[in-house]
């Protein structure tokens, strides 16, 4: 009876492994290096979180979504220039 329970502590310990890893996948490692730039990205080009009406990487629905962000290099955020402005460190209307 013991060796069972072992076994299956150590089922269930894999499928939260797995599924913890999997979870990860869909957003992108943000390093020491990069920082988040809201209303830089294509529509579907996104990286996670883009806001109310998608849900994460790749879900933005327009070019230059307001609430959708891009990771980009650290200090180069709001110097892109866009049709709809500059990129921005804080969440945009639009």
């Amino acid at each position: 009876m013991l060796a069972k329970t072992h076994l299956t502590a150590a089922i269930l310990a894999g499928s939260l492994a797995t599924a913890i890893g999997l979870i990860s996948m869909d957003a992108p490692a943000q390093g020491a290096d990069k920082e988040k730039c809201y209303g830089v990205s294509l529509a579907g080009k996104n990286d996670c979180a883009a806001g109310p009406g998608t849900t994460c990487a790749g879900t933005s629905k327009v070019d230059y979504q307001g609430n959708a962000f891009k990771l980009v290099p650290k200090g180069t955020c709001v110097t892109m220039k866009t049709p709809k402005g500059m990129g921005s460190l804080e969440p945009m209307k639009g």
